[in-house]
């Protein structure tokens, strides 16, 4: 299992915003004792004292530690790995807003360029859309197939018009433009009973659009004149200067971030906290359960916090790194499920809890590889809730503002 490959935790913090409680957990590695961890609060900042060193958090703007409300809560299984502590914090009236994903900032009038996240090649011409307009939610198309027991009465197909944007769950449609023939390259796949897990469902194919630079699949061609782009492999920014993103991105974290501000959106729009991550072929492959999206988390290994062996006096704390926004989420691979997850999985599937997102396969892996990332390098006492594992999600990256992307 993903937590059993621990990267040796030093400190880790989660702060609730809502709730304006925090935890703080410190491996018995870097303090021995509740005695030994000492905390104190700055202008939105959290300095945490052990014998290893001095490590201080820098928090979001209004966001503050509540002096002396730190008590050492025991638990007991994992006494001997890990201190735990509750604290408070205290919420100035200006919050930071959620980070949002750019399928929520997208407007008509204003132009885009957009950019494959994998080599940063322009992949079409610059757009300025007439019309932005949102698609029905999940996949109500391919669910008339089981609501009707006559041809689908909505065959025909919502496509865009020339100067049209059409948004999805995880993608947006676009109509072709003259530079794809160079930018992009069309493969037809077969997907049918192999990659869906409904056997009753006829084989079907996909025609897959990869970047004829790097090989990253950006998404479908769903009509001969239409694109489907999905949000984790394309760059979508204002056209502005030479309108190239920066070639540093780094793909983990942006489909990361990407990602959790979706999922953030979805449940605040649809009220819904389960999600069933799916390949555009139906196979579902990761089960996600949203507990909550006001934490703030920091997690510094053990070897990062301070140098033991060093006499000389420590030097006035600073910010060293920064507590960022994250989603809290429970999770199953469906692929390698335990016999228990495996029961759980089937009464998800039988009772259609989940909606439904619809990512790449090579997506879903990465993003599956992000979650089990995550959970190796939580607490030991963290990695799991019952019988799913656990993850953060980060919606802003360590030292970044939010992000700008699909």
């Amino acid at each position: 299992m993903a937590g059993e490959t621990s990267h040796g935790v030093g400190v880790f913090l989660e702060l609730r915003k809502r709730l304006q409680t925090g935890l703080l957990v410190v491996g018995t590695n870097v303090a021995k004792s509740p005695a030994d961890v000492v905390l104190s609060g700055g202008d939105s900042s959290l300095c945490v004292r052990t014998p290893r060193g001095d490590l201080c958090l820098s928090l979001p703007a209004g966001v503050a530690y509540e002096s002396g409300s730190c008590l050492h809560t025991p638990v007991v299984q994992f006494s001997e790995e890990e201190l735990h502590f509750r604290l408070r914090i205290k919420m100035d009236r200006i919050q930071q807003e959620d980070p949002a994903s750019m399928m929520e900032t997208l407007r008509t009038k204003e132009t885009y360029s957009f950019h494959c996240q994998g080599c940063t090649t322009r992949l079409l011409e610059d757009r300025v859309f007439k019309r932005v307009l949102p698609l029905p939610n999940g996949n109500w198309n391919a669910l008339v197939d089981d609501w009707c027991c006559h041809p689908d009465p909505f065959a025909k197909k919502l496509l865009p018009r020339a100067e049209d944007c059409l948004l999805g769950d995880t993608f947006v449609l676009l109509a072709r433009d003259g530079s794809c023939d160079q930018t992009l390259i069309e493969e037809v796949t077969p997907v049918g009973a192999a990659d869906s897990q409904d056997q009753k469902k006829p084989c079907h194919r996909l025609a897959l659009i990869s970047c004829a630079s790097c090989s990253l699949v950006l998404g479908e061609a769903v009509a001969p004149g239409t694109l489907k782009l999905y949000i984790t492999q394309v760059v979508v920014d204002p056209a502005v200067g030479d309108g190239r993103p920066d070639a540093s991105l780094n793909r983990s974290a942006f489909l990361e971030t990407s990602v959790a501000a979706r999922l953030l959106n979805l449940s605040n729009s649809l009220s819904s906290f389960h999600f069933s991550v799916q390949t555009p072929g139906g196979k579902v492959f990761l089960l996600l359960w949203l507990l909550n999206g006001d934490s703030i988390i920091a997690s510094v290994p053990e070897k990062s916090v301070g140098d033991e062996s060093s006499i000389s006096p420590p030097a006035p704390p600073r910010p060293s790194l920064r507590a960022a926004r994250a989603l809290k989420l429970l999770y199953i691979s469906c692929s390698s499920a335990s016999i228990q997850q495996r029961e759980i999985v089937a009464s998800w599937e039988a009772n259609c809890i989940g909606h439904p997102v619809v990512l790449p396969m090579k997506a879903c892996e990465e993003l599956l590889q992000v979650m089990e990332e995550s959970n190796s390098k939580l607490p030991a006492s963290m990695h799991r809730m019952r019988s799913y594992e656990v993850a953060y999600l980060r919606l802003t990256s360590e030292g970044e503002s939010k992000p700008f992307c699909l």
